[in-house]
């Protein structure tokens, strides 16, 4: 435990010996301990004590920078000392009722009780102060070294009593590529139904903690196979479409986890590693699929449409998680752009089309180049070539135009109200057309002048 010296804040030392001169109990507690053993530093630290928050509070308030007690009546105190964040809590022997995940809190008499409710053997751990004792009742050394994940106590216990731990089950496998043992991993499918009493904006935090791991393409799978993103994000398992014999469509549910894949490392490669909305269009781009499929007369399979079909479930179903509204509506514009690279992909581009497909993307013009690099998942060497040379294309064309005049903003020449006067016409549906004739225009021809663009709305006024 001597390493631990060197890494654990001197902080952390002086509250242990504030608690011990003082005759209460005190430990470190949680991941932060798991963490200790990676050789990570944190700015927060949980602590377990014996001591009754009113004791607490008379222990650290004058030692304190700054002190909150909001979450009193759960036992705990925080601290704010020397820029790190300290949550002290007392220990604790809650008691579940069957519809909440929301404990009865019950102060308990031992730190190996307190241990035993938490999520995970690996997070179970406690290093007493101040010295420095470590507490492993439950094996967490053990597990931590074999990247194992398991329960303190049974863990068909554990997950009926706090389902959200199901989630956390999943998140673990992917921020720390460890593997859950199959008991654990039973228990988490067998009660997946106890999702249901959790909050959707709880599900969706650790949601958003997995898919924003480094690799989190092994736990979403996990999530599958077990039925638990059946509960989340149904449509995705619905990809899992049957493949007949004769190949004639790819399988779309890894296609999807691949694109993810190839769209961290691009998103990383372009300074967007931390960007939840080009991970999650990357996960729901194709979720429109399963039910756009369709064979014609010739047996060639075909998904018309998926893109609007899945721009609008990607929307209803991260709104229905409660994500961010911004992140949900950019998603849902990402899915339904992600086609349009293809219609060009085949043809050299215009600067007409350049312009347009710029324009439509505006401020997500970086995540769809993203989107759509990713998307090519062929093993086709030839075929994934020609694609990324056609991108290769796109973006310097885009740069270019880029350089004359800012595409992303293009207006027509000529605005509503000039349209109007120009007419003689009132505000309705006719203006609506002649704008949208203009803005095409603008697409095709680059930027004229007023003058100009008079005589071209003139000429499609006399011709309609």
């Amino acid at each position: 435990m001597k390493k631990f010296e060197q890494l654990i804040p001197k902080s952390v030392f002086a509250l242990g010996e504030i608690f011990s001169k003082n005759s209460f109990e005190i430990a470190l507690v949680g991941g932060c301990v798991r963490d200790l053993f990676f050789e990570i530093n944190s700015n927060d630290y949980d602590f377990a004590t014996n001591a009754y928050p009113d004791k607490i509070i008379k222990l650290v308030d004058k030692w304190a920078d700054s002190l909150w007690t909001t979450g009193e009546k759960f036992g705990t105190i925080g601290v704010m000392k020397n820029g790190l964040k300290f949550e002290i809590t007392t220990f604790r022997s809650d008691k579940y009722k069957a519809n909440s995940r929301k404990p009865q809190v019950i102060f308990g008499d031992t730190l190996i009780g307190d241990l035993s409710r938490r999520d995970f053997t690996i997070n179970a751990m406690a290093i007493k102060l101040p010295n420095l004792e470590l507490i492993d009742e439950f094996g967490g050394l053990n597990d931590l070294s074999a990247k194992i994940l398991k329960t303190p106590i049974d863990p068909e216990t554990s997950f009926n009593d706090d389902p959200l731990r199901i989630m956390r089950l999943f998140r673990f496998i992917a921020q720390l590529d460890f593997l859950p043992d199959k008991l654990t991993i039973q228990a988490a499918g067998n009660l997946k139904d106890r999702l249901d009493i959790i909050s959707r904006e709880r599900i969706s935090q650790e949601l958003e903690k997995l898919i924003m791991s480094d690799k989190p393409i092994k736990a979403l799978d996990a999530m599958t196979t077990w039925q638990i993103m059946h509960k989340i994000i149904p449509e995705l398992p619905k990809l899992k479409l049957e493949i007949d014999e004769r190949g004639r469509h790819k399988d779309n549910y890894w296609h999807s986890l691949k694109v993810l894949e190839q769209g961290i490392i691009l998103a990383k490669q372009r300074n967007f590693a931390d960007n939840l909305t080009i991970r999650l269009a990357c996960l729901l781009h194709d979720i429109g699929k399963s039910s756009t499929r369709k064979f014609n007369s010739t047996g060639k399979v075909t998904f018309y449409g998926h893109d609007i079909v899945g721009s609008h479930l990607a929307y209803n179903r991260l709104k229905a998680l409660r994500f961010n509204k911004k992140v949900v509506q950019d998603v849902a514009k990402l899915v339904k752009l992600h086609m349009r690279f293809y219609g060009y992909a085949g043809s050299v581009w215009t600067d007409s089309a350049a312009r347009r497909y710029a324009h439509d993307a505006g401020d997500l013009l970086d995540l769809l180049h993203i989107l759509s690099r990713a998307d090519c998942t062929t093993s086709q060497q030839k075929l994934k070539q020609k694609l990324s040379a056609a991108y290769d294309d796109l973006e310097a064309r885009i740069k270019r135009l880029n350089k004359q005049e800012e595409i992303r903003n293009i207006r027509p020449s000529l605005n509503g109200h000039e349209i109007m006067e120009i007419l003689h016409i009132k505000s309705g549906a006719t203006v609506g057309k002649a704008y949208k004739y203009m803005l095409n225009y603008r697409f095709a021809n680059g930027e004229i002048s007023k003058s100009q663009a008079k005589k071209v709305l003139l000429n499609w006024w006399q011709n309609n």
